[in-house]
Protein backbone atom coordinates (compact mmCIF):
# COMPACT_ATOMS: atom_id res chain seq x y z
CA UNK A 1 0.00 0.00 0.00
CA UNK A 2 1.81 3.41 -1.20
CA UNK A 3 0.63 4.97 2.45
CA UNK A 4 2.73 3.02 3.97
CA UNK A 5 6.26 5.01 5.30
CA UNK A 6 9.25 5.04 2.75
CA UNK A 7 13.16 5.86 3.96
CA UNK A 8 14.92 8.08 4.87
CA UNK A 9 13.68 7.61 8.51
CA UNK A 10 14.68 9.41 11.81
CA UNK A 11 17.89 8.93 13.19
CA UNK A 12 16.86 6.11 16.03
CA UNK A 13 18.67 3.28 17.98
CA UNK A 14 17.89 1.09 20.89
CA UNK A 15 19.22 -1.48 23.30
CA UNK A 16 18.15 -4.78 22.04
CA UNK A 17 15.84 -6.44 21.49
CA UNK A 18 14.06 -2.98 21.11
CA UNK A 19 10.05 -2.18 22.05
CA UNK A 20 7.54 -0.86 20.02
CA UNK A 21 6.58 2.71 21.68
CA UNK A 22 10.34 4.00 20.86
CA UNK A 23 10.04 3.35 17.12
CA UNK A 24 9.82 6.05 14.87
CA UNK A 25 7.66 5.73 12.80
CA UNK A 26 5.04 3.14 14.90
CA UNK A 27 4.81 0.07 13.00
CA UNK A 28 1.10 -0.98 11.49
CA UNK A 29 0.27 -4.08 13.29
CA UNK A 30 -3.33 -4.04 11.96
CA UNK A 31 -4.50 -2.67 14.66
CA UNK A 32 -7.12 -0.86 13.08
CA UNK A 33 -7.08 -2.66 9.75
CA UNK A 34 -7.12 -6.18 9.94
CA UNK A 35 -10.54 -7.54 9.96
CA UNK A 36 -11.22 -11.32 10.86
CA UNK A 37 -13.72 -13.82 8.95
CA UNK A 38 -13.42 -17.10 11.23
CA UNK A 39 -10.93 -18.83 9.11
CA UNK A 40 -9.50 -19.87 12.31
CA UNK A 41 -12.74 -20.51 14.60
CA UNK A 42 -11.76 -22.44 17.67
CA UNK A 43 -7.58 -23.09 17.10
CA UNK A 44 -5.42 -23.19 19.56
CA UNK A 45 -2.38 -21.25 18.37
CA UNK A 46 1.03 -20.30 19.90
CA UNK A 47 3.03 -17.76 18.55
CA UNK A 48 6.90 -17.27 19.97
CA UNK A 49 7.42 -13.67 19.83
CA UNK A 50 4.56 -12.65 19.90
CA UNK A 51 4.56 -9.35 21.75
CA UNK A 52 5.91 -7.02 18.89
CA UNK A 53 6.63 -6.97 15.25
CA UNK A 54 5.69 -9.83 12.91
CA UNK A 55 4.80 -11.81 15.49
CA UNK A 56 1.89 -9.54 17.08
CA UNK A 57 0.78 -8.82 13.43
CA UNK A 58 0.31 -12.52 13.54
CA UNK A 59 -1.20 -13.02 16.83
CA UNK A 60 -3.99 -9.75 16.05
CA UNK A 61 -5.02 -11.72 12.86
CA UNK A 62 -5.70 -15.91 14.64
CA UNK A 63 -7.36 -13.77 17.30
CA UNK A 64 -9.36 -11.92 14.67
CA UNK A 65 -9.97 -15.30 12.77
CA UNK A 66 -11.34 -16.80 15.94
CA UNK A 67 -8.21 -18.46 17.90
CA UNK A 68 -7.11 -18.17 20.92
CA UNK A 69 -3.51 -17.42 21.76
CA UNK A 70 -0.38 -18.52 23.45
CA UNK A 71 2.21 -15.32 23.59
CA UNK A 72 5.63 -16.24 23.88
CA UNK A 73 7.97 -13.38 24.68
CA UNK A 74 11.58 -13.09 26.14
CA UNK A 75 10.89 -9.98 28.40
CA UNK A 76 9.41 -7.22 26.69
CA UNK A 77 6.76 -7.07 29.30
CA UNK A 78 4.73 -3.87 27.86
CA UNK A 79 4.82 -4.95 24.55
CA UNK A 80 3.69 -8.40 25.07
CA UNK A 81 0.58 -6.75 27.37
CA UNK A 82 -0.58 -4.42 24.67
CA UNK A 83 -0.62 -7.63 22.33
CA UNK A 84 -2.95 -9.69 24.92
CA UNK A 85 -5.06 -6.44 25.21
CA UNK A 86 -5.68 -6.46 21.24
CA UNK A 87 -6.03 -10.52 21.20
CA UNK A 88 -8.79 -10.36 23.93
CA UNK A 89 -10.10 -7.33 22.54
CA UNK A 90 -10.91 -9.35 19.60
CA UNK A 91 -12.96 -12.04 21.85
CA UNK A 92 -10.37 -14.73 22.35
CA UNK A 93 -8.16 -15.98 25.30
CA UNK A 94 -4.54 -14.41 25.46
CA UNK A 95 -1.64 -16.60 28.07
CA UNK A 96 1.51 -14.76 27.95
CA UNK A 97 4.64 -16.49 28.86
CA UNK A 98 7.90 -14.59 29.25
CA UNK A 99 11.32 -15.96 29.11
CA UNK A 100 14.39 -17.64 27.57
CA UNK A 101 13.57 -19.98 24.03
CA UNK A 102 17.10 -20.68 23.76
CA UNK A 103 16.68 -23.02 26.76
CA UNK A 104 15.39 -26.20 26.12
CA UNK A 105 13.20 -26.80 29.57
CA UNK A 106 11.71 -23.39 28.62
CA UNK A 107 10.91 -24.38 25.14
CA UNK A 108 8.82 -27.12 26.59
CA UNK A 109 7.45 -25.51 29.44
CA UNK A 110 5.68 -22.66 26.62
CA UNK A 111 3.96 -25.96 25.19
CA UNK A 112 3.31 -27.39 28.16
CA UNK A 113 1.47 -23.88 29.16
CA UNK A 114 -0.57 -23.85 26.02
CA UNK A 115 -2.06 -27.75 26.34
CA UNK A 116 -2.71 -26.59 30.12
CA UNK A 117 -4.71 -23.89 29.20
CA UNK A 118 -6.12 -24.72 26.00
CA UNK A 119 -6.08 -28.31 25.97
CA UNK A 120 -4.51 -28.74 22.66
CA UNK A 121 -2.44 -26.81 20.48
CA UNK A 122 -3.65 -26.50 16.54
CA UNK A 123 -0.83 -23.82 15.12
CA UNK A 124 2.85 -23.16 16.14
CA UNK A 125 4.29 -20.24 14.31
CA UNK A 126 7.92 -20.31 15.26
CA UNK A 127 8.77 -16.84 14.86
CA UNK A 128 11.14 -15.73 17.85
CA UNK A 129 14.61 -15.14 16.65
CA UNK A 130 18.10 -13.20 17.50
CA UNK A 131 20.04 -11.27 15.11
CA UNK A 132 23.09 -8.59 15.55
CA UNK A 133 25.05 -7.02 13.16
CA UNK A 134 28.79 -7.60 12.32
CA UNK A 135 31.47 -5.95 10.03
CA UNK A 136 33.87 -9.02 10.10
CA UNK A 137 33.76 -13.03 11.10
CA UNK A 138 36.67 -12.12 13.73
CA UNK A 139 33.67 -9.54 15.48
CA UNK A 140 32.06 -12.30 15.87
CA UNK A 141 32.53 -14.34 18.90
CA UNK A 142 31.72 -17.98 19.53
CA UNK A 143 29.06 -17.08 22.55
CA UNK A 144 27.28 -14.72 19.64
CA UNK A 145 27.43 -17.52 17.12
CA UNK A 146 25.91 -20.33 19.30
CA UNK A 147 23.15 -17.49 20.82
CA UNK A 148 22.14 -17.30 17.51
CA UNK A 149 21.60 -20.76 16.47
CA UNK A 150 20.03 -21.59 20.42
CA UNK A 151 17.52 -19.02 19.76
CA UNK A 152 16.82 -19.33 16.26
CA UNK A 153 17.22 -22.85 14.92
CA UNK A 154 17.82 -25.10 17.84
CA UNK A 155 14.71 -23.79 19.81
CA UNK A 156 12.67 -24.28 16.84
CA UNK A 157 13.31 -27.81 16.85
CA UNK A 158 12.60 -28.20 21.13
CA UNK A 159 9.44 -26.43 20.57
CA UNK A 160 8.35 -28.57 17.46
CA UNK A 161 9.49 -31.79 19.05
CA UNK A 162 7.30 -30.81 22.02
CA UNK A 163 3.98 -29.83 20.39
CA UNK A 164 4.12 -32.90 17.62
CA UNK A 165 2.25 -34.95 20.13
CA UNK A 166 -0.26 -32.35 21.44
CA UNK A 167 -1.28 -32.03 17.50
CA UNK A 168 -3.84 -33.92 15.67
CA UNK A 169 -4.45 -34.45 12.20
CA UNK A 170 -5.21 -30.83 10.42
CA UNK A 171 -2.54 -29.04 12.52
CA UNK A 172 0.53 -26.77 11.18
CA UNK A 173 3.65 -25.38 11.93
CA UNK A 174 4.56 -22.55 10.47
CA UNK A 175 8.09 -20.79 10.47
CA UNK A 176 9.65 -17.85 9.90
CA UNK A 177 12.22 -18.00 7.53
CA UNK A 178 14.00 -14.77 5.75
CA UNK A 179 15.12 -13.65 2.42
CA UNK A 180 18.64 -14.59 4.28
CA UNK A 181 18.34 -17.84 3.37
CA UNK A 182 18.35 -16.97 -0.48
CA UNK A 183 20.06 -13.54 -0.20
CA UNK A 184 22.32 -13.60 3.11
CA UNK A 185 23.15 -10.23 3.77
CA UNK A 186 27.21 -10.48 5.23
CA UNK A 187 26.85 -8.77 8.10
CA UNK A 188 24.21 -10.75 9.12
CA UNK A 189 26.50 -13.81 8.90
CA UNK A 190 25.06 -15.58 11.70
CA UNK A 191 21.59 -14.49 11.86
CA UNK A 192 21.46 -15.52 7.70
CA UNK A 193 22.81 -18.99 8.03
CA UNK A 194 20.21 -20.00 10.60
CA UNK A 195 17.32 -19.04 8.43
CA UNK A 196 18.77 -21.00 5.93
CA UNK A 197 18.79 -24.13 8.10
CA UNK A 198 14.95 -22.92 8.76
CA UNK A 199 14.41 -23.55 5.15
CA UNK A 200 15.75 -26.84 5.03
CA UNK A 201 14.09 -28.01 8.34
CA UNK A 202 10.93 -26.80 7.71
CA UNK A 203 11.33 -28.64 3.81
CA UNK A 204 12.16 -31.87 5.32
CA UNK A 205 9.76 -31.49 8.37
CA UNK A 206 6.81 -31.35 5.89
CA UNK A 207 7.77 -34.33 4.80
CA UNK A 208 8.21 -36.22 7.85
CA UNK A 209 4.80 -35.14 9.46
CA UNK A 210 2.49 -35.87 6.35
CA UNK A 211 1.52 -39.41 7.47
CA UNK A 212 0.58 -37.55 10.60
CA UNK A 213 -1.72 -35.09 8.73
CA UNK A 214 0.27 -32.36 10.07
CA UNK A 215 1.57 -29.32 8.09
CA UNK A 216 4.47 -27.29 7.98
CA UNK A 217 5.42 -24.44 6.23
CA UNK A 218 7.82 -21.32 6.05
CA UNK A 219 7.31 -17.22 5.45
CA UNK A 220 10.71 -15.21 4.21
CA UNK A 221 10.03 -11.70 5.06
CA UNK A 222 11.84 -8.84 3.42
CA UNK A 223 13.00 -5.54 5.45
CA UNK A 224 10.29 -5.93 8.09
CA UNK A 225 9.71 -2.70 10.39
CA UNK A 226 10.22 -4.12 13.89
CA UNK A 227 12.12 -3.28 16.85
CA UNK A 228 14.43 -5.79 15.86
CA UNK A 229 15.63 -3.46 12.84
CA UNK A 230 16.59 -0.16 15.47
CA UNK A 231 17.82 -2.42 18.33
CA UNK A 232 20.42 -4.89 16.03
CA UNK A 233 21.46 -2.35 12.62
CA UNK A 234 23.58 0.32 12.33
CA UNK A 235 21.83 4.03 12.67
CA UNK A 236 22.61 4.43 8.88
CA UNK A 237 21.24 1.15 7.93
CA UNK A 238 17.92 1.77 9.56
CA UNK A 239 17.51 5.53 8.32
CA UNK A 240 17.56 3.53 4.85
CA UNK A 241 15.92 0.43 5.64
CA UNK A 242 13.88 -1.16 2.83
CA UNK A 243 15.12 1.01 0.05
CA UNK A 244 17.03 -1.85 -1.51
CA UNK A 245 13.75 -3.94 -2.23
CA UNK A 246 11.63 -2.58 -6.14
CA UNK A 247 8.87 -1.66 -3.62
CA UNK A 248 11.54 0.87 -2.24
CA UNK A 249 10.37 0.72 1.22
CA UNK A 250 10.21 -1.86 4.47
CA UNK A 251 7.13 -3.79 4.82
CA UNK A 252 4.67 -3.52 7.53
CA UNK A 253 3.90 -6.38 9.82
CA UNK A 254 0.59 -6.30 9.06
CA UNK A 255 1.26 -7.29 5.56
CA UNK A 256 2.88 -10.71 6.49
CA UNK A 257 -0.11 -11.43 8.70
CA UNK A 258 -2.65 -12.72 5.84
CA UNK A 259 0.41 -15.17 4.87
CA UNK A 260 0.04 -17.21 7.90
CA UNK A 261 -3.45 -17.00 8.15
CA UNK A 262 -3.05 -18.49 4.62
CA UNK A 263 -0.83 -21.14 5.86
CA UNK A 264 -3.09 -22.00 9.11
CA UNK A 265 -6.09 -22.16 7.33
CA UNK A 266 -7.61 -25.46 7.17
CA UNK A 267 -8.34 -24.82 3.73
CA UNK A 268 -4.64 -25.07 2.82
CA UNK A 269 -4.63 -28.71 3.45
CA UNK A 270 -2.48 -29.40 0.43
CA UNK A 271 0.02 -26.67 1.15
CA UNK A 272 3.17 -28.14 2.91
CA UNK A 273 6.58 -27.76 2.89
CA UNK A 274 6.01 -24.27 1.17
CA UNK A 275 7.86 -20.87 1.20
CA UNK A 276 5.88 -18.05 0.83
CA UNK A 277 7.99 -15.13 0.10
CA UNK A 278 6.83 -11.60 1.31
CA UNK A 279 9.67 -9.33 0.47
CA UNK A 280 8.15 -6.10 -1.63
CA UNK A 281 8.89 -7.11 -5.17
CA UNK A 282 12.15 -8.83 -4.52
CA UNK A 283 12.47 -12.47 -6.50
CA UNK A 284 13.20 -15.11 -3.95
CA UNK A 285 14.40 -18.20 -5.32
Amino acid sequence: MLHYPHPPFPSQHQPMPGTTGAMKPLPDHGETSYKGSGRLNGKKAVITGGDSGIGRAVAIAFAREGADVLISYLDEHNDAGETERLVTGAGRKAVLLSGDIQHPDHCRAVIAKAVSEFGGIDILVNNAAHQASFKSIEDISDEEWELTFKVNIHAMFYLTKAAVSHMKPGSCIINTASINSDVPNPSLLAYATTKGAIHNFTAGLAQMLAEKGIRANAVAPGPIWTPLIPSTLPEDSVKNFGKQVPMKRPGQPVELATAYVMLADPLSSYVSGATIAVTGGKPFL
